[in-house]
């Protein structure tokens, strides 16, 4: 990071990323986000179609990115794609970890145990197993790093009938703390992030969005409207960046004022 006259540069150039579930949604929103920052990045995405067309988007525009199929809740698969990031770009300076399925939608006196498996396994214990394979590798390279984890708006505000999706994100803020105290030592950041409702196809499909959004916006934050997933992104790359070089530990709120309501 370089600051001179009041102006802060990210200085992103020449770094190389990981962001997974790379192909829709906050992910891809990430991966185009770091790719026009400059940074190489890696796909990691179980989808090859919509990883494919990620990788395309930013090779487009002149960046530098691969797509690694990726099943992020196989411990194999997230080493081999750690593995190919190092064959590919020579090293890994930064984490996205961001795959992670939609919220069920039931009673915790009635939730499904197949999908409550299913949403842990997805949400909690692949961003376990991407923080394992990231940590060795920039523990072994010894230059410090950034990992940001997606939480949730409902680590800030829980809401009804989304039991297992709750339990996971707020998991995925428990990893954060315990990788950013064992890491700091090493130079590695680790944050997480908190979007509140975001404009994606997971939210598309939870919702009704066809129909008026007046009341269903209302609910979810104070400016009348969902968040985009760029604005998630911007805040992703900025605790990529050495522009949050003093910052660990955190949940970061993207969420409109949504806690407050």
């Amino acid at each position: 990071m370089t600051i001179a006259n009041g102006t802060i540069s990210m200085n992103l150039a020449g770094k190389v990323a990981v962001v997974t579930g790379a192909g829709t949604g906050i992910g891809r929103a990430t991966a185009i986000a770091l790719g026009g920052s400059g940074v190489k990045v890696i796909i990691a995405e179980i989808d090859a179609a919509t990883g494919v067309q990620t990788e395309q988007e930013i090779k487009s525009h002149g960046g530098q990115a691969v797509f690694v199929e990726t099943d992020v809740t196989s411990s194999e698969s997230v080493k081999a794609m750690i593995e190919s990031t190092v064959r590919h770009f020579g090293k890994l300076d930064i984490a996205i970890n961001n795959a992670a399925i939609s919220p069920d939608a039931m009673k915790i006196s009635e939730f499904d145990e197949e999908r409550w498996a299913k949403t842990l396994q997805v949400n909690l214990t692949s961003v376990a197993l991407c923080l394992k394979w990231e940590l060795q590798q920039m523990i072994e390279q010894g230059s410090g790093g950034s990992i940001v984890n997606l939480a949730s708006g409902a680590t800030l505000r829980p809401q009804a009938t989304m039991p297992a999706y709750t339990a996971a994100k707020y998991g995925v803020v428990g990893l954060t703390h315990v990788a950013a105290l064992e890491n700091g030592c090493h130079g590695i950041r680790v944050n997480a992030l908190a979007p509140s409702a975001t404009m994606t196809d997971m939210l598309a499909r939870r919702f009704d969005l066809d129909a008026s959004q007046d009341d269903l916006v209302s609910r979810f934050g104070l400016l009348g409207r969902f968040a985009r997933p760029e604005e998630v992104a911007h805040a992703a790359v900025w605790l990529a960046s050495a522009s949050s070089s003093f910052v660990t530990g955190i949940n970061m709120p993207i969420d409109a004022g949504f806690a407050l309501m």
